[in-house]
């Protein structure tokens, strides 16, 4: 395992080449006696998980990406244009601060554990447009969360346990159990919302088995969803890297596609190779590079 000083915590590493895995390392207490089987937080590795929702239920003919998003706060003002597409792309032109300092402002922060605490996509939903839809593009965890929302609406439910129910049996149906995700688990606000932007458990092979499907799309996802995954929309000035559709893609690995978390989730997906890497661990943002320049290493060696 690479030392904690240079990377943080390094909790798992788990690669599948050609379907089958060929590397499996695991940190202490992650190791034995049930290490493989400990779940993991995956962070924003779930808006991920989200874009594969949205893919879903576009194929069941639920919405369409190019239509207005359905939230009833924009109904009377220019939020109204935003649509599900804008918000995939991370260009809804909402005013948010996304930043994990302690003591600094961040509506992040506030949307998880504090005055959006109850209702996520409701918080993240109230915030004032700061540029037009579409012409600005900002990292936010709140547009997910309305995006779940909004998935969560075409569901239904006459009350929070019954629309929790519905969308928990949705993600189970269509995401985990096909691909035999057998740990995974969904978290979900009070107002009983799946908490798209941060909150899926699950063991690094189970992340591994979701990358895989990204390689595999063929009676799941189709070919053009896995392509919209990894089609760049911006360029993150802090780190150089392209933005798709609620999937990163990093320049040194053409063709690739990366869910990223806080502290270090990634699950880095080489569809046209069939290669799947995850990493899972506790490192902090200024050992990032240090960690991603080494999971470009660990692929290039699997590339052979």
């Amino acid at each position: 395992m690479p030392p904690t000083e240079t990377h943080g915590e390094t909790h798992a590493i788990v690669a599948w080449l050609g379907g089958r895995e060929v590397l499996a390392v695991f940190g202490q207490g992650y190791d034995t006696p049930c290490g493989p089987g400990v779940t993991h937080i995956s962070w924003s590795m779930a808006k991920s998980m989200t874009q594969a929702l949205v893919g879903f239920m576009v194929l069941d003919g639920l919405v369409d990406i190019d239509a207005p998003a359905a939230v009833p706060e924009w109904v009377h003002d220019a939020r109204r244009e935003i649509t599900l597409r804008h918000l995939l792309e991370m260009r809804s032109g909402l005013d948010w601060i996304e930043v994990y300092e302690e003591g600094a402002e961040s509506h992040v922060v506030e949307m998880l554990f504090g005055a959006g605490r109850e209702d996520h996509a409701a918080y993240a939903a109230s915030r004032p447009l700061a540029h037009a839809p579409g012409t600005s593009w900002l990292y936010s965890s709140g547009t997910t969360n309305i995006i779940s929302r909004v998935l969560g609406d075409v569901l239904g439910g006459d009350d929070i346990v019954e629309r929790r129910r519905r969308m928990e049996s949705y993600i189970r149906a269509r995401l985990f159990d096909p691909l035999g995700m057998t740990s995974a688990s969904a978290k979900f606000d009070p107002a009983g919302n799946f908490v798209g932007s941060s909150y899926v458990y699950a063991t690094a092979a189970d992340f591994a088995r979701f990358g895989r499907m990204y390689v595999e799309p063929a009676g799941m996802l189709p070919r053009a969803w896995v392509d919209l995954a990894r089609t760049s929309v911006a360029t993150d000035p802090e780190t150089g890297n392209g933005y798709a559709h609620h999937w990163w893609t990093w320049p040194a690995l053409p063709g690739a596609l990366v869910a990223t978390g806080f502290e270090g989730q990634y699950t880095v997906v080489l569809p046209d190779e069939d290669l799947v890497l995850v990493r899972l661990g506790k490192s902090p943002s200024e050992l990032r590079e240090n960690v991603v320049g080494d999971l470009i290493k660990v692929v290039q060696e699997l590339r052979g």
